[in-house]
């Protein structure tokens, strides 16, 4: 009897009738973040042949964390899926001419880290851990977006000739850009959004790293949910353009 009574209980949690993971006091699907463990070294120039930095070693940091599956984690009831689409929040709105001697630009699509190339928007309850919004997706996966915002405002700058690498163009720099962080932090309400981005400018005709930048945003939320959420990264994703324009106009 208790083995047949065992066994019901266990058919119903896995065809979802007795989910746990909704439960904001059960501990739900925790994700956890590899780190260096190491101290920041001082910062080492650059060799004027190296293109990349070479991985630290790595080592897990485990830290316990109930982890909400969606909105309505964050004061919210409603099972309903919600899509939103990441914006460059102040654009250009009028392009500036370009001049038919300017270099031409050739953008990489963004990379991004395995966890963060997914529709699902992302939250940290806690350090070194990463969970998902079960009810909130992006139209887009991020990195591809990303980059997308960013050929468009820096076509809309005016001293670049800008196009999409890969294809038949032949470019005189290349710009790489990497998206390292791209998450809510909800350690505390209603959090802030946090984006990291890495960019290298290469000189293609030369071989060479003109300049390697971290672009660090922090931005607040207005409210405590996925809404909140998505706002608060099209403002970091156009403060982010902003110092990234601001840099490589610099470069040219």
């Amino acid at each position: 009897m208790k083995k047949g009574l065992f066994l019901l209980v266990f058919a119903l949690a896995l065809t979802g009738c007795v989910n746990f993971a909704e439960q904001p006091n059960m501990p739900a699907v925790t994700y956890y973040v590899l780190q260096d463990s190491a101290p920041a070294a001082p910062a080492i120039p650059v060799a004027a042949g190296a293109l990349k930095d070479s991985d630290p070693l790595r080592t897990k940091v485990r830290v316990e964390s109930y982890a909400p599956q969606g909105d309505s984690d964050f004061l919210r009831a409603e099972a309903r899926e919600r899509s939103y689409a990441l914006k460059d929040s102040d654009p250009l709105r009028t392009k500036v001419r370009v001049e038919s001697y300017a270099p031409t630009l050739l953008v990489l699509d963004t990379v991004t880290g395995g966890f963060y190339d997914t529709d699902q928007l992302i939250f940290s309850r806690g350090p070194g851990t990463r969970g998902q919004y079960q009810f909130a997706r992006w139209t887009e996966r991020p990195g591809k977006r990303f980059a997308d915002l960013m050929r468009a405002r820096l076509d809309r700058q005016g001293i670049w000739q800008v196009s999409a690498a890969g294809g038949y163009v032949q470019g005189d720099v290349l710009l790489d850009t990497e998206l390292v962080e791209f998450y809510h932090d909800a350690a505390s309400e209603p959090g802030q959004f946090r984006l990291e981005l890495h960019a290298e400018l290469v000189d293609l005709k030369r071989r060479k790293l003109l300049g390697r930048k971290v672009f660090q945003q922090q931005v607040s939320l207005a409210t405590f949910d996925a809404a909140g959420a998505a706002q608060a990264s099209n403002v970091a994703v156009s403060r982010t353009l902003d110092e990234l324009a601001a840099w490589l106009a610099t470069l040219r």
